[in-house]
């Protein structure tokens, strides 16, 4: 199944967050992560192109994020301070998400378009995350594999 589509390159440049900060997260250079995290972030980071790192405080809990393209698509990897992987949020094509997650999502764009859909992995759960664009407003949607809504992250 194809989807076209047909957003100002502005936007995408913004959907796609080059290397922007986002909400309760602050930029930090490599040298700045403990050294348990630069390792996690090298090994996950081989073959990507890194665009960068950030600390992030939620809930008194910190982890670090790499972010980086790797063959072309968007991938962050949520560290914590022991070293330990503890996300993963990979942009997939639309053919490499489930079916019925699939039909959830484009059940949400509302004469709109998809954007572009991550896969996100943590230690108790995969859900397809995404950024949909209509009538010049964004937002998201999260969805399990069987197109049941996901919990939004905080």
């Amino acid at each position: 199944m194809k989807n076209r589509f047909s957003i100002p390159a502005g936007t995408l440049a913004l959907l796609l967050g080059s290397g922007v900060a986002r909400a309760g997260e602050k930029q930090v250079k490599f040298s700045e992560l403990p050294p348990a995290v630069q390792k996690a972030a090298q090994a996950e980071s081989q073959g990507a192109t890194v665009k960068g790192y950030a600390k992030e405080v939620e809930h008194g809990k910190v982890t670090f994020e790499v972010q980086m393209t790797l063959n072309g698509k968007t991938r962050d990897v949520s560290i914590d301070p022991s070293g330990k992987v503890v996300e993963v949020e990979q942009e997939v094509s639309l053919e490499a998400v489930p079916p019925a997650a699939l039909t959830a999502i484009q059940a949400e764009t509302k004469g709109g378009s998809i954007a572009k859909v991550e896969e996100v992995k943590s230690d108790s759960e995969t859900v397809w995350e995404a950024q949909l664009l209509s009538r010049g407003k964004h937002r998201e949607v999260r969805v399990h594999a069987d197109g049941s809504p996901a919990p939004k992250q905080e």
